[in-house]
């Protein structure tokens, strides 16, 4: 899956005092992560195996190994352990939203198209706010709920490709589960803003390895098949989060999310380039609008960020 809408906690406003070239690192992880991201789709239609489970499973075997590896090398294990330990209830949460969208994700593509998988996902962000309105009450401003209706208008016409029979209904549906599993997880981390993300998307990928275990016919593949296996689990989804969550804390929050959009532009692209998967035309138009949507949301929480940061205290 393309796991370009993980979702990570706040991060915090920018610092005066960092230097520039701090801010440009931050922004060039965060880019890496996208680029690494939107690989998901053009890879998965490189397997010749055409068992999705197996799928699944390897894919997060092999992102389990590399996540571990990860926060050993980055933590140690002594604070691996803490981290696993300090997660609670919420991190079990998100692990299981990690778990539902990723095996999604593998079984999405085989009805649908890389551009509705991924442009729906594009819609996170509000649909986060939305469900922190209706659950929370959370306060939600009028530039956002007019980029929701927006959202929604395009995640319509894109959907509506599956009434005409141009795609699999269930590969649009799965798309939406998708997108609703990170858009819970990200409520759940932004009332939980201490909880490290690398550690519950971990129990994610070992929650959906578990499922797939018990779903696949066979764990049996090519050689070849391994190779995209492997670089769909540890480049794709365990590179792809280390450098987010090692970006993303040196740069704002909106920033990072703004450059993360790289990602549904990029996955598209791919798929095109290396197998001539063309999108339709309502997924283009219905795609873009969400893109637009998200883009002005994102520019306008950059700036009300930005304006925060820089508002001196009166005295």
């Amino acid at each position: 899956m393309s796991v370009s809408s993980v979702p990570l906690p706040p991060v915090a406003a920018p610092d005066p005092a960092k230097s520039a070239s701090e801010t440009a690192v931050g922004c060039l992880l965060v880019a890496g992560s996208a680029i690494a991201w939107s690989t998901g789709g053009a890879l998965t239609r490189f397997l010749d195996t055409t068992d999705n489970w197996t799928v699944v499973f390897w894919r997060s075997v092999f992102a389990g190994l590399f996540l571990l590896c990860f926060m050993l090398v980055r933590d140690g294990p002594r604070g691996t352990l803490r981290l696993f330990r300090s997660m609670g209830l919420a991190g079990v949460g998100v692990g299981i939203c990690f778990a539902i969208a990723s095996s999604c994700f593998i079984v999405a593509l085989s009805y649908t198209t890389v551009a509705n998988v991924l442009l729906l996902q594009a819609a996170v962000p509000l649909l986060a706010a939305l469900i922190s309105w209706v659950l929370f009450r959370e306060r939600v401003s009028l530039a956002t709920w007019g980029a929701i209706a927006v959202v929604i208008a395009g995640v319509a016409i894109m959907v509506s490709n599956s009434l005409d029979g141009a795609v699999s209904p269930i590969g649009d549906l799965l798309a939406l589960l998708i997108a609703i599993s990170f858009a819970s997880a990200t409520v759940i981390t932004r009332r939980k803003a201490h909880l490290r993300m690398t550690p519950a998307v971990f129990l994610g990928v070992v929650m959906a390895a578990c499922a797939a275990s018990m779903m696949s016919g066979s764990f049996s593949a090519s050689a070849r098949d391994f190779g995209f296996l492997f670089a769909l689990g540890a480049v794709n989804l365990g590179l792809g989060l280390a450098l987010f969550v090692s970006g993303a804390r040196l740069i704002p929050s909106a920033l990072a999310a703004l450059i993360g959009t790289l990602e549904p532009v990029l996955g598209p692209v791919w798929v095109w380039l290396l197998h001539n998967e063309v999108p339709t035309q309502r997924t283009i138009i219905g795609g873009g609008i969400i893109l637009c949507a998200l883009l002005f949301h994102l520019g306008w929480e950059y700036r009300r960020q930005r304006a925060a940061s820089t508002r001196k205290p009166v005295v």
